[in-house]
C-alpha cells in the first residue's frame, strides 16, 4: 500500500530510534541501559538476540519510508511490537521493578505505536468504503 508522506517521514525516524535503541542493547551499551532505567547486567546472547529484532525492524522501517510502501498486515505487527513494548515497561514500573526513567524511554515507540494504529485505522475505513462502493447494486 503507497504510505503519504507524514507516514513515511514516521518510518524513517522510527527506523532512526529502532537503530539508536539496537546500539544501547549491544553488550557495550550498559552505560545507556542504566541512565534509562533498564536492568544493566544482562547475558550478552540476550541482548544481541533482542538487538537484532530491533536493527531487522529498524531496516524494514526504513525500508518502507524509502519505497513509500508498507503492507498493512506489516504495519499491524509493527504497531503490536511498539505498544506491547510500552506495556511491559509501564508494568514492571507499577510493579516497582523498573524506574520512571524506563517507561519514559519508551515514549517514542508510544508514538509511533500510536501513529501507525491511525494509519491501519484510516487505511481500513478507507479501503471498506471504496469496497462497498463499488459493490454492484441490484433489486
Amino acid at each position: 500500500m503507497h504510505l503519504p508522506r507524514w507516514m513515511r517521514m514516521a518510518m524513517l525516524a522510527t527506523a532512526a530510534m529502532n537503530l539508536l535503541g539496537a546500539g544501547a542493547l549491544l553488550p557495550a551499551g550498559e552505560r545507556v541501559r542504566s541512565l534509562v532505567g533498564l536492568p544493566p547486567d544482562v547475558h550478552p546472547v540476550y541482548l544481541l538476540t533482542i538487538a537484532s529484532f530491533v536493527v531487522v525492524f529498524g531496516a524494514a522501517y526504513a525500508w518502507c519510508g524509502l519505497t513509500g510502501r508498507a503492507d498493512g498486515q506489516f504495519l499491524a505487527v509493527a504497531a503490536a511490537g511498539k505498544l506491547s513494548f510500552v506495556v511491559v515497561l509501564m508494568a514492571f514500573w507499577l510493579t516497582g521493578d523498573l524506574p520512571i526513567t524506563a517507561p519514559l524511554a519508551g515514549i517514542g515507540d508510544l508514538v509511533f505505536g500510536g501513529l501507525f494504529l491511525i494509519w491501519l485505522l484510516r487505511s481500513w475505513r478507507s479501503r471498506s468504503g471504496s469496497d462497498a462502493s463499488t459493490l454492484p447494486v441490484t433489486g
